[in-house]
């Protein structure tokens, strides 16, 4: 069969898998591991072999300037200590642990291999266990560790990742020389992702196409990382900053017109690129497969259950025993018994939530051709990665009820406090223009929507549909609700989270009202 037809029958099959995973409440991905794994073993499927500069930007770039986009610091800076352990220790630990019990599997294979292979292994895809944690309703600050671990474990593991594969193609490495050589290059990518950003705003602030604004999104995020490749800087650090700055500041810069249909092609190609991952790598596992006999390939995989079984249980006792640490020197006062068995409840939880995935997945793909043990280490690697999407990712949704883990209100408050802030801003916009029957009718509308936010009396049914009259005055207001939304963000006093929630809401308001003054 084609590639061509290949890649449009399995990004359909994709889709329906995707579809059913929601349905049975496990992540997509570990569908599409399945898939992949089937296409691996099917006869006559064609060769291919990615570029290895090509796969980490194809990839990595789109889905890690996705997950920091929605990232919010506000709520990593609280919890910057469980963030930090699990992205950077826990991470250094299991490289460690996976390249130890990599080299005594594989004798042969050598140690700037199996660091690499740590490496690959290491960092879990959050959006893995995220889309299954959402339908669960789990207090707030798990998705945010889990959200923000994700968020910068790529980065630490990748730079190992990188120093790793110099290593071992060159057959020498100095790690003195490069401690240095890293702290100038993470400085220089902060730089970089900064800059880069202000310029991103520039441009996109003079944007009114749709298409055109898409592109340059696009466009604009593989141009920040292969400039920062060229530079010798690292693409991750530079991505990671650029949106992360840029999603900062994008809300007062792009109109609602723009974000939405962004927004939505955004999701759709990070979907397509974990299904055209996982078509990768099974095409590539096929020759490998032919390439074993039996005694190699049970070699192959003793090597890949040993690795699966060490990251597995590394993540589950770096958590377990974070927790115990936390929770020893600081007791809640009243009920010390029960708040160290919710902190262990969430240590499980998060322990059970090391689903491996696309980035793993990338870093296979790009090991040059001529990398020792190749073969093995990406066999090793789509293994760690089938193995914990189904076996983990399977039984995530059981494991939450069973923790009894609820939804802490933490983020519905935040948005309903910006409902009713933001409403009595577009009030007081209303009100400062003078009351005429024009902006009377919409006083009353948002002084209805400023007590339901307040919750003093309960939602009136039926309210009369905004009409073309008032369409402009209406979006004066929203203008000056976005303000006060930012507004809010920007001093601490909402997450992301809800930023995102409530500026969704005003963004479909802000179309409706535009669409009714174009047919006015």
């Amino acid at each position: 069969m084609p590639l061509f037809e290949l890649v449009i029958a399995l990004l359909l099959v994709g889709a329906v898998l995707s579809a059913w995973a929601r349905h049975i409440s496990v992540p997509y991905p570990a569908l599409l591991a399945l898939a992949g794994a089937g296409l691996a073993l099917l006869p006559r499927m064609p060769g291919v072999m990615l570029d290895p500069e090509l796969a980490l930007a194809l990839f990595v770039a789109p889905v890690l300037l996705d997950a920091a986009f929605d990232s919010s610091p506000r709520d990593l800076k609280r919890h910057w200590r469980a963030v930090v352990g699990l992205a950077v220790a826990a991470v250094g630990v299991t490289i460690a642990a996976v390249a130890a019990v990599a080299h005594l599997c594989a004798p042969g294979l050598p140690w700037p291999a199996a660091i690499a292979l740590g490496a690959i292994v290491a960092p879990p895809d959050a959006a893995a266990a995220t889309a299954v944690l959402k339908q669960m309703r789990p207090p707030h600050r798990l998705l945010v560790i889990l959200e923000g671990e994700s968020l910068f474990n790529d980065a630490s593991a990748l730079l190992v990742y990188r120093l790793a594969v110099v290593a071992a193609v060159a057959g020498t490495f100095s790690p003195w020389s490069a401690l240095p050589l890293l702290a100038v290059v993470s400085l220089g990518s902060v730089l970089a992702g900064a800059v880069l950003s202000r310029l991103l705003l520039f441009v996109i602030g003079r944007v009114r196409d749709v298409a055109t604004s898409v592109i340059i999104q696009f466009v604009t995020t593989f141009a920040v990382w292969i400039l920062a490749e060229r530079l010798r800087l690292s693409g991750i650090i530079t991505i990671v900053t650029f949106a992360i700055l840029t999603a900062r500041s994008s809300p007062a810069s792009m109109p609602a017109r723009l974000r939405i249909p962004s927004y939505a092609v955004w999701e759709v190609a990070v979907f397509v690129l974990n299904v055209l991952a996982f078509i990768l790598v099974g095409l590539q596992l096929r020759p490998i497969l032919q390439r074993l006999d039996r005694p190699q390939l049970l070699d192959y995989l003793a090597t890949a259950a040993a690795v699966c079984a060490v990251v597995i249980v590394v993540r589950m006792v770096w958590a377990l025993a974070y927790a115990l640490a936390e929770r020893w020197p600081r007791r809640h006062p009243a009920h010390p018994r029960l708040a160290q068995r919710d902190s262990l409840r969430s240590a499980i939880a998060i322990g059970w939530s090391g689903m491996r995935g696309i980035v793993t997945l990338a870093a296979g793909l790009a090991l040059p051709a001529a990398f020792p043990g190749r073969d093995r280490v990406l066999f090793t690697a789509f293994c760690v990665v089938l193995v914990t999407l189904v076996l983990q990712g399977g039984t995530l949704a059981p494991l939450m009820r069973l923790l009894r883990l609820e939804d802490d209100g933490a983020i519905e408050n935040e948005i309903q406090r910006a409902r009713a802030e933001t409403a009595r801003a577009g009030l007081e916009a209303l009100q400062a223009t003078g009351k005429n029957g024009m902006t009377a009718l919409l006083a009353r509308r948002y002084e209805a929507r400023l007590r339901r936010a307040d919750r003093l009396t309960p939602a009136a049914a039926g309210e009369a549909d905004d009409g073309p009259v008032y369409a402009d005055a209406l979006r004066r207001a929203y203008e000056a609700e976005r303000r006060k939304l930012i507004e809010l963000r920007a001093s601490g006093v909402i997450g992301d989270d809800a930023f995102h929630r409530v500026e969704e809401e005003l963004d479909w308001a802000d179309m409706h009202a535009q669409a009714q003054q174009s047919t006015g």
